[in-house]
Order: C-alpha cells, then structure tokens, then sequence
C-alpha cells in the first residue's frame, strides 16, 4: 500500500510545505516581491517590475513561474503566458524524469494516477495550460496533441482534459 503524499515527503524528510511548488526555499526577498506584485496588479507595469524582480532572486522558482503566468494569463498576454507554460512543463519534466519530449510521455512514468503527488500533477497541469493557450490561439493541432496526451496520462481525466477535446471536436464538426 502507497503511502499519501503527504507522508512520502515526511519519511524523505522534507516537509510537504518545503516543496517548492507550495513555495518552499523561496528566498523572503523574492516572496515580499510577489506579494507587491499581486498588491498592485492593476498597474501592470509596475506588477511586472516586482515579478521580473522575484525572477531575478530565485529563478526558475516554481513560484515566480506560477505568479508569472497567472499574471500575464489574466493580463491576456496569452503568448507570453505560453512561453511560460513551456518554462513549467520543462521544469516539471526535469523533476518527473520524463526526459525531454512530452510527446514521449508514458502513463507508467510517473505516478499519475495520485492527485497527492505534487510533481506529476504539476506535469498535468502544465501539460493543460499548454494545450489550453495553444488553442486559445489558434494553434489547434498542438493543442488537441497536448490534451489528448493528458488523457492518454490522467484516465479518469481528473485535469479536466476532455472538455478540451470536446471543444474542439465541436470546432471541427461545424458547431461553434
């Protein structure tokens, strides 16, 4: 029997909260730049000031990548955000040991299948957010590979990759 996530991360030592994706060893600096970003969020320029300066503290923090897309996905800087869904499904293949193509991604590579297990659903995640932005901006081909590959990877579809698929089957058909 698998033990929950939760106690993986403590028999290994760490506690689960010290995992990077949950902003473990993010430097204060960078987590008080965060915050000032998400305070002044509606002048853009100045959140991003405070993101790129989070980026520059800890880069390729978990963290400063979820802030980043979070802010130019809401922004509507969906390319930008993309470029950022690349950064995290780089990031979250290099902590799976999924290699380098997630193309080639098999359902026994990692534990999927455990909603507990902060770095696959990190992949899966990632994985959405590339689809999603690819369709959103037209790239439709791209995008039905990365959401058919989430339901190759996640069978019971806890990611939500089948109304992905669905759209745009419904785009194909005709039915807008």
């Amino acid at each position: 029997m698998t033990a929950p996530a939760q106690d993986r991360h403590i028999d290994r030592g760490i506690g689960l909260m010290d995992d990077p994706l949950l902003g473990g060893g993010l430097p204060i600096e960078a987590q008080v730049h965060l915050d000032r970003a998400a305070l002044c969020y509606r002048h853009s320029d100045v959140a991003e000031t405070h993101l790129l300066d989070a980026a520059r503290i800890a880069p390729g923090h978990a963290s400063v990548l979820i802030a980043f897309y979070r802010f130019y996905f809401y922004k509507g800087r969906l390319i930008e955000a993309l470029d950022i869904a690349r950064e995290c499904l780089a990031k979250a293949m290099a902590q799976n040991v999924l290699g380098e193509d997630w193309h080639a991604v098999e359902p026994d590579d990692a534990d999927f299948s455990d909603w507990g297990a902060l770095h696959p659903r990190f992949f899966l995640f990632s994985l959405k957010a590339y689809a999603y932005l690819n369709m959103r901006l037209g790239r439709y081909a791209e995008g039905r590979r990365a959401a058919e590959k989430l339901l190759f990877l996640d069978r019971a579809d806890r990611i939500g990759a089948r109304v992905l698929v669905d759209v745009l089957d419904r785009m194909e058909a005709g039915d807008e």
